[in-house]
């Protein structure tokens, strides 16, 4: 749908200042996603840690011309004679109450889903299950915030039929404003977990600040076995129809008769029915039990619900990044097909374009194979002239469509390179295929059409056993951490030791993504690294060679300085190079007594020679807490402060500009707010461990492998090297490919830790070799192929430390390189 300028000027309540007639049909509210300016509405939205008036002048150098803000620019008609400025209080709000306005235009079946876990399960699985029969909107992703929530109803057109959306809150008072840009028609509340719960004084204040969403829906789907949500239910005194599903009261709507395995036995509307489905985890059965009930209200047969359950795929929330053959690159959304995911997955392959680039020097094409799309609501005509607008904003120059649709549409394709082919197999046999080298390939496929295929062939299989990295968590860390902190106060992420084994370019990629202030490295060949990759951040060098000091100075990275005679051969090597200005860091020794100047006895002399000469110029001063995790060393770290304080006040008072101080590590963050100054460094609490108890925040790195060969072995025999594995049964016996070369400890072995197996346990039995772990499966239901998680999601890497008695650091680092690790978000 498109609306006129003067329109949204009175839907949201602005003062319009230019004359500029224009239509508006995109909203924008970040920068790097713009794809067509001249439709694109920008909200110069002000968070904490930005302010999106800042990218006006960029914005407007790209083609945009219409601007909601808060300030409208000084001379704005001289420097912005093309544009619109619609000024109003709050630019959040009135991106809010456009989408209220938005969604007031239709009148339809709206699903409003919240809760702690499952939103993003049931919102793809009902799509799933409605998508035969009916034109769906839904959150791309896991658009569920203040600033998602309208970015997706904003989807809502005149083919729509039903929409789906998520609404996800961190802190009381935020569900209401979801609620009325929703409006659902039927609210869904999923499992109640503790996600958040650090912003809430109880379980039952945030089941309550939930079911906002629901107050004034016609039905509610909700699982009435959960006590606290039963009984914030009652109090909410709620009007419309009570859909609870439960496996024991046989009152409920939708009771659960049985679930033996995958084949669920219920009675709706006093009728008993069953269906299967393909999955066997508790969270999955959950899921599917709420989107059959949900279903059932929207007029899904009992029938209909008997052939698409078994039908359901698993949700991939996430956009992989994959080495391929012979040079490609892959980014893998081969899960669904429309046009909205597709933009998103346009955008990522943009933002990520300078990273996958330093993995093949050689990438030239950006090639994008898509197949047909189903349901749009559009003819073919206007939906694939409109992919071909998307693809080449995007800078699409290869195009490879699968599908009778895009066949017959070919001429709509505005892309030079292009081939069409009927189905997969067809592609697969073709030269279009094995000619695929030193692209970069979006995989964009409708499940109907196998793109797993495509998929399996063009992957790099190099290693069965895979790290798994969350840059969504990342961010979600990154975000936790800011929240202690005042706004102005500055970050430093540590992506040291390959980011913590995480992969130091993708993670850095993403926190410049994010505007951290500074990146930290440990040594200078790091920090080329990720100014090869495209990185443009403020890089410090931790552990600087003096070696390195040409490297330095060629890639813009800055070095910590902790001693004289580090400091005289860099000011040497500088001068040398006819260098003025450069930016150092300044190590304080305040108490760890590893590296660093003495603040009470060096002072003087550091600032005589800084002062003496021009060649570098201190931009920060700072410090390390030897044991902020823990309150036993308070009294040592107030000491530690206190010598801070004197050194780092002593210099600044020798300079005019300002010098930039820091000692809060992760913990400190978090333990000493007042100690938090100017910046502050984010080390091991970035990647998802809380170090000051070792709890897990938002798990990054999660290790997986497979079965390979499973055996049965009598109690007599014995597993593995030296024959350590003794059994005490007969057993079952399953190997996997992962040792201690890819960084899973010997110390492990011996039923001392284990893994999981499909969500069980399953031990290691006997040493764990250099290739190869053997693990007990006898009790697991499993087969060869299965996977398998050494840590992660499911399984705190912390298990793994303690048993190992040390920090989590020591196993996150000691991933081999030889380990793939696959880049996804949510």
């Amino acid at each position: 749908m498109k609306y006129s300028i003067e329109k949204v000027t009175t839907l949201i309540g602005a003062r319009r200042y230019g004359n500029t007639e224009a239509q508006v049909s995109w909203l924008l509210t970040d920068s790097r996603s713009l794809c067509f300016p001249e439709e694109t509405l920008f909200f110069a939205l002000k968070t904490q840690r930005n302010d999106g008036h800042r990218y006006i002048q960029d914005l407007y150098n790209r083609g945009v011309r219409q601007f909601v803000v808060e300030q409208v620019p000084e001379a704005y008609e001289t420097l912005y004679p093309q544009a619109n400025f619609l000024r109003v209080p709050h630019t959040l709000a009135a991106l809010q109450r456009l989408a209220e306005r938005h969604r007031d235009e239709f009148s339809l079946p709206i699903v409003g889903i919240t809760g702690s876990n499952g939103k993003t399960m049931v919102k793809e699985w009902l799509y799933q299950l409605l998508l035969p029969s009916q034109r769906i909107v839904r959150s791309p992703r896991s658009y569920n915030s203040q600033i998602g929530v309208p970015l997706s109803v904003w989807l809502l057109n005149e083919q729509t039929e039903v929409g789906i959306f998520e609404a996800g809150i961190s802190q009381p008072g935020e569900m209401m404003a979801l609620r009325d840009i929703i409006q659902p028609t039927i609210g869904v509340l999923t499992s109640l977990g503790a996600a958040h719960q650090e912003n809430f004084r109880s379980m039952e204040e945030k089941c309550m600040e939930k079911l906002e969403l629901m107050h004034d829906t016609e039905a509610m789907v909700y699982c009435s076995d959960n006590d606290i949500v039963s009984r914030c239910i009652r109090r909410m005194n709620y009007k419309g129809e009570k859909i609870s599903w439960s496996t024991c009261d046989q009152q409920a709507a939708f009771y659960v008769k049985s679930v033996e395995n995958s084949h669920i036995t219920y009675i709706w509307k006093e009728e008993e029915n069953c269906f299967d489905i393909p999955f066997i985890d508790e969270a999955s059965i959950e899921d599917c039990i709420t989107c059959a009930a949900v279903a059932l209200r929207l007029g899904l047969t009992p029938g209909d619900l008997a052939d698409r359950m078994p039908k359901l795929e698993p949700v991939a929330m996430r956009l992989e990044v994959k080495e391929g053959q012979r040079g490609c690159i892959l980014i893998n959304d081969s899960y669904n097909s429309d046009i909205n995911s597709l933009d998103i997955a346009l955008d990522f392959m943009n933002r990520r374009n300078s990273q996958l680039s330093t993995v093949n020097s050689q990438l030239g094409k950006r090639t994008l194979i898509l197949s047909d799309m189903f349901q749009s609501g559009l003819s073919p005509e206007k939906l694939y002239a409109q992919v071909s607008e998307l693809a080449v904003k995007r800078g699409i120059t290869k195009f490879i469509g699968i599908g009778a649709q895009l066949t017959a549409q070919a001429d709509k394709i505005q892309i030079a390179d292009k081939q069409f082919f009927a189905d997969v197999n067809h592609f697969l046999g073709s030269d279009a295929f094995t000619g695929l080298r030193d692209e970069m390939i979006l995989l964009k496929g409708a499940r109907p059409f196998g793109f797993d295929q495509i998929t399996e062939q063009l992957e790099q299989k190099v290693h069965e056993t895979i790290l798994e990295v969350n840059l969504n968590a990342v961010v979600e860390n990154l975000n936790f951490y800011r929240s202690f902190m005042k706004p102005e106060t500055k970050m430093v992420c540590m992506i040291k030791a390959d980011a913590y084994g995480a992969g130091a370019v993708e993670i850095a990629k993403t926190l410049q993504d994010h505007r951290v202030d500074y990146l930290a490295v440990a040594v200078a060949d790091e920090g080329v690294t990720l100014r090869k990759a495209g990185i443009t951040a403020n890089i410090m060098i931790m552990n600087p060679e003096m070696t390195a000091f040409k490297t330095m100075f060629d890639y813009d990275l800055e070095p910590e300085v902790y001693s004289f005679r580090l400091l005289d051969a860099l000011i040497k090597a500088a001068r040398k190079e006819g260098i003025t200005g450069w930016p150092v860091h300044i190590k304080l020794d305040t108490g760890m007594h590893r590296l660093g100047f003495d603040p009470e006895q060096d002072m003087d002399e550091l600032i005589d020679r800084l002062t003496h000469q021009q060649a570098v110029i201190p931009r920060s001063v700072f410090s390390h807490f030897v044991g902020s995790d823990s309150d036993d060393f308070d009294n040592f770290s107030t000491l530690q402060f206190k010598r801070f304080e004197m050194g780092s006040q002593k210099l600044q008072a020798a300079f005019s500009h300002k010098i930039l101080r820091h000692i809060d590590n992760s913990a400190g963050i978090e333990h000493f707010p007042d100690r938090q100054l100017d910046m502050c460094r984010l080390g091991l609490g970035l990647y998802g461990i809380d170090s000051r108890d070792n709890r897990i925040l938002h798990t990054v790195s999660t290790l997986k492998t497979t079965i390979l060969q499973m055996h049965q072995v009598p109690k007599s025999e014995t597993v593995g090297y030296s024959r350590k594995g003794k059994l005490t049964r007969d057993s079952v016996i399953a190997a996997i490919p992962i040792g201690y070369a890819d960084g899973l400890n010997r110390r492990l072995g011996n039923r001392h830790c284990y893994c999981l197996v499909n969500g069980q346990k399953a031990e290691y039995v006997g040493n764990i070799c250099m290739d190869v772990a053997l693990i007990d499966v006898t009790d697991i239901p499993c087969q060869e192929g299965d996977q398998v998680e050494i840590f992660g999601e499911h399984l705190p890497v912390t298990v793994l430390s303690d048993v190992l008695g040390t920090i989590p650091y020591e196993v996150l680092t000691g991933i081999s390189n030889r380990v793939k690790r696959v880049y996804f978000q949510d």
